[in-house]
């Protein structure tokens, strides 16, 4: 058992999925953890070893989650994706590692003339993410999940590929050859995910996603296209939403990243997608924190369209709020606080969050 309540998490998680709760919202309250460890794992010696060692990788998030107090229904897990974007180099991108990120490097020249990259048993990225994954189940189980990787499917994964710019004309001088692109990813997707999943399932056939902390009581994935900023509605509704409503319909559990103010254009596309199960709204740089009460329409209108809202980043305060003004049902708040102590009493006082 990963944490003491963490049954009765995995009903609030299942009440929220089907837009409801269980007795509170859904909330995962984070704190520095007061018995930290003093000393950190030795730093590798390169970047590439940083991000593709089991060894290392599993030994700082053992750091991390020592450090960590994990309030409410927030659950520790190894996150094992290599970047945003993981799959792109299963498909044969190189990757660029720097301290905090993973950029990938186009591979295909002229997506006219290329054929849709084979699933590659050999692939080392592929490998690396087995070891990884095998690792992490073997060395933590009974303390802690084992992620998906953050794959990334459809046209940001293209975008990888070709490169963005490159993407952009091809929508309008080769949308045959993106089509053809975009139908064959969606099988090539599960080629990896369905390996993925038979590793890192817990007992009762669960999963949890590296983006945005959740879990599911199934397959589940965190989907998005934030390359979407770039295309208008036309566009997303021809190129994107029947590639997300096959992918959502082979999932039992999906929720779209909406990264950004230039992305709220297609939201209403997403809302009609019947497969997708739940929206996770990214304010973007230098807008008020997603648990802001200006926000508040806004997830109103995804309750209104039969679909949860998974909300990162405020205070305790301001989640209060959004409950009282839409709710418990269908929200999942996570929030992070300077002590166990405050996560705690955050916790406690949610039992009385309701609307108003």
């Amino acid at each position: 058992m990963i944490k003491p309540d963490w049954d009765e998490s995995r009903k609030r998680f299942e009440a929220w999925w089907h837009r409801g709760c269980l007795d509170r919202v859904l909330l995962q309250v984070l704190a520095p953890n007061e018995a930290k460890p003093e000393e950190k794992p030795p730093e590798p010696n390169t970047l590439e070893e940083k991000w593709l060692s089991a060894d290392y990788r599993i030994k700082a998030f053992e750091y991390q989650m020592a450090s960590t107090y994990y309030g409410g229904d927030a659950f520790p897990y190894f996150d094992t994706h290599i970047g945003p974007g993981t799959m792109s180099l299963y498909l044969g991108s190189k990757p660029s590692f720097s301290e905090d990120t993973v950029w990938y490097n186009p591979c295909i020249s002229d997506i006219t003339r290329a054929d849709v990259p084979e699933f590659d048993e050999n692939n080392p990225y592929w490998r690396a993410t087995l070891d990884m994954l095998s690792k992490g189940v073997e060395r933590l189980a009974g303390r802690a999940l084992v992620s998906f990787p953050d794959l990334i499917e459809g046209l940001d994964t293209i975008a990888s590929l070709v490169g963005t710019d490159q993407l952009l004309v091809y929508l309008v001088d080769a949308p045959e050859h993106v089509h053809r692109f975009q139908t064959a990813l969606v099988d090539r997707y599960f080629d990896y995910y369905d390996r993925i999943y038979e590793i890192i399932k817990d007992e009762e056939g669960g999963s949890c996603f590296s983006a945005f902390q959740t879990y599911a009581p199934g397959r589940m994935a965190k989907v998005q296209c934030d390359f979407s900023a770039m295309i208008s509605p036309a566009m997303f509704e021809e190129f994107v939403a029947p590639y997300l409503a096959k992918q959502c319909s082979r999932l039992d559990y999906s929720v779209f990243h909406l990264d950004g103010p230039c992305c709220l254009q297609h939201l209403d596309i997403l809302l009609s997608i019947n497969e997708l199960d739940a929206i996770q709204w990214t304010p973007g740089a230098g807008q008020p924190p997603a648990c802001d009460e200006s926000y508040i329409p806004l997830y109103r209108k995804i309750r209104n369209a039969n679909k949860s809202c998974m909300i990162r980043g405020g205070t305790p305060e301001q989640a209060r709020k959004l409950v009282e003004e839409l709710g418990p049902e269908g929200l999942d708040i996570a929030i992070s606080v300077s002590s166990p102590k405050i996560a705690d009493e955050v916790v406690r006082q949610s039992f009385g969050w309701r609307k108003l």
